[in-house]
């Protein structure tokens, strides 16, 4: 069996915005940006350097939808972004003026902190131990 986790959708409120925060202050590639219609597109963002999962930028098409904005969790860290390099990707956090939740810290897995996205989304920004990262 060869399955993976292709994407993960994230609720947002504007594709443009989303794009520009994901790919200029994350350093994410945007990998698709398809109009399926006029006030629906189909855009994948992904941090670079992987090949697997992308975050599908969803749109909130209703007020139910906009509720989840930011809470997709109920205030837990939602998304979990390893890197090769803690301390460079920490940096451009800190120069985008990015929130930092908790400062970072040594943990048995690895030196992880925590920020919050545009929306408030939770991430941990994680150095794993002794670990590499696939290609």
């Amino acid at each position: 069996m060869n399955q993976r986790l292709a994407c993960v959708t994230l609720v947002i409120d504007d594709y443009d915005r989303a794009i520009d925060y994901y790919t200029r202050v994350l350093n994410f590639e945007l990998v698709e940006d398809t109009v399926i219609s006029e006030h629906k597109r189909w855009v994948l963002v992904r941090p670079k350097g992987s090949g697997t999962c992308s975050l599908l930028l969803a749109r909130a098409a209703n007020q139910e939808q906009q509720k989840y904005i930011g809470n997709q969790t109920g205030g837990r860290v939602f998304l979990f972004l390893n890197t090769d390099n803690f301390e460079r990707d920490y940096s451009n956090l800190i120069e985008n003026n990015v929130t930092i939740v908790r400062e970072p810290r040594d943990e048995p897995y690895g030196r992880v902190a925590v920020f919050s996205d545009i929306y408030g989304n939770l991430w941990d920004l994680i150095e794993p131990v002794g670990k590499q990262l696939p290609r």
